[in-house]
């Protein structure tokens, strides 16, 4: 096998991209220097970052160097095979992100589980195009660069969105998909919000279109978004709402909240769309939250009213449902609708943001006195995002599972 031996006079470069090539080896003059090499059997592999570089030419081999580029790491959680169990998941290096036109980028301080990045992980939901490989859709920290004429600032505290890499010590995200940190939450508090408290949101006042008044039935009323739901439906005004969960303990839980469920049916052991009627009198639930899919399908369809209006947002028990009769869906006039978050266009997340950060101040954490609470079941430090990550998967959590970049 030839090798080809890269001299000091390349030390302008950090990543070196050898194409053309069927194979080669790359010895590299000092491993400290040229920390990333990218072949892959003859084609040509992008670079880590879109500097132009230059091309030279070593016998018969091209080599293109990124020429003046300091490549800068960061310590990310990363998963190793790209994909598999959570204990494949392990703290190493990844290239810090740039920023970009209309980005700002982030020191992240905490960031919130999400099953949909469990999903990531086993290979069941890509990122969107364009989108960096490292796992996470929220965070909370601080603003480390932002563009000339940015409304964010350098130093400033935020919390934000993001279509994936917030397991990382630093993010690079659109303008318009971070708000202010309120002073009176604490990292793991502000980190805990975005996803879950935004797609509650919008489920419920986007796609369903809940009015005050409204009979509201949550599933998964234990998990962050289903403690989100609850909690935002409480605060749009409803007769009644009511949450669903696997035990006794996390019912109890939903109860004893001060803006938590008005009702609650142990999935388990109970027809909810019986538990349902009797909470509304007969009438049934105007707008349903379901997270859980096939398992709870049949029942949901008997627990709406006329005219209700079903959010799927996820399929935790399965995607199909062997028998589906559609008479109540047409007799009952029902609108069911899916909703995600995290492929929508930049435009309409800023929207999102926006409107979500007029009730973000009457948010605190749970030993606080807002409208809204942040409820978190434990904060590990990111080192222990193995343990985490199986704790959610457990479904052992009451709120959300955080971790902190330490």
């Amino acid at each position: 096998m030839a090798t080809t031996s890269l001299r000091p006079s390349f030390t302008g470069a950090r990543t070196i991209i050898l194409f053309g090539v069927s194979p080669v080896r790359a010895t590299l003059y000092s491993s400290a220097r040229y920390p990333n090499v990218r072949y892959r059997n003859g084609s040509l592999v992008r670079p880590i970052d879109d500097v132009p570089g230059r091309q030279l030419t070593l016998g018969s081999r091209s080599v293109h160097t990124i020429a003046n580029s300091e490549t800068k790491n960061m310590r990310a959680i990363l998963v190793k095979d790209g994909k598999g169990p959570a204990e494949n998941l392990y703290i190493g290096e990844a290239p810090e992100p740039a920023l970009g036109e209309g980005q700002v980028k982030v020191q992240v301080k905490a960031f919130g589980l999400n099953r949909a990045e469990t999903s990531q992980r086993e290979g069941a939901y890509p990122p969107p195009p364009g989108v960096t490989n490292i796992i996470g859709l929220e965070f909370a920290g601080i603003v480390a660069e932002a563009g000339a004429g940015s409304r964010w600032k350098k130093g400033q505290e935020v919390l934000g969105l993001a279509a994936g890499g917030s397991y990382a010590e630093y993010i690079v995200v659109p303008e318009g998909s971070v708000m202010p940190k309120p002073e009176h939450l604490s990292w793991a508090e502000a980190g805990a919000i975005p996803e879950a408290f935004l797609t509650a949101y919008q489920a419920l006042k986007l796609v369903a279109e809940m009015k005050e008044g409204d009979h509201v039935l949550v599933h998964a009323g234990a998990s962050g978004v289903g403690i989100s739901a609850i909690q935002l439906a409480r605060y749009f005004g409803p007769k009644t709402v009511t949450a669903t969960a696997s035990s006794k303990e996390k019912l109890d839980w939903l109860l004893s909240l001060p803006a938590g469920a008005t009702h609650v049916a142990n999935y388990r052991t109970e027809d909810f769309s019986e538990v349902v009627k009797d909470a509304t009198g007969g009438h049934g639930a105007d707008v349903v939250i379901d997270m859980v899919g096939q398992t709870h399908w049949e029942r949901n369809i008997k627990a709406m009213a006329a005219d209700g209006r079903m959010t799927v947002l996820a399929f935790m028990s399965g995607n199909e449902v062997p028998k589906v009769n559609l008479a109540p869906i047409l007799f009952k006039r029902l609108r069911i609708q899916g909703s995600t978050l995290r492929a929508r266009d930049v435009e309409y997340k800023a929207r999102l943001v926006e409107e979500f950060s007029k009730v973000l101040p009457d948010l605190t954490g749970s030993e606080g006195d807002g409208k809204l609470r942040v409820y978190i079941h434990k904060v590990h430090p990111w080192n222990e995002i193995v343990e985490a990550t199986r704790e959610m998967e457990a479904n052992k959590n009451s709120g959300k599972i955080v971790c902190e970049v330490v």
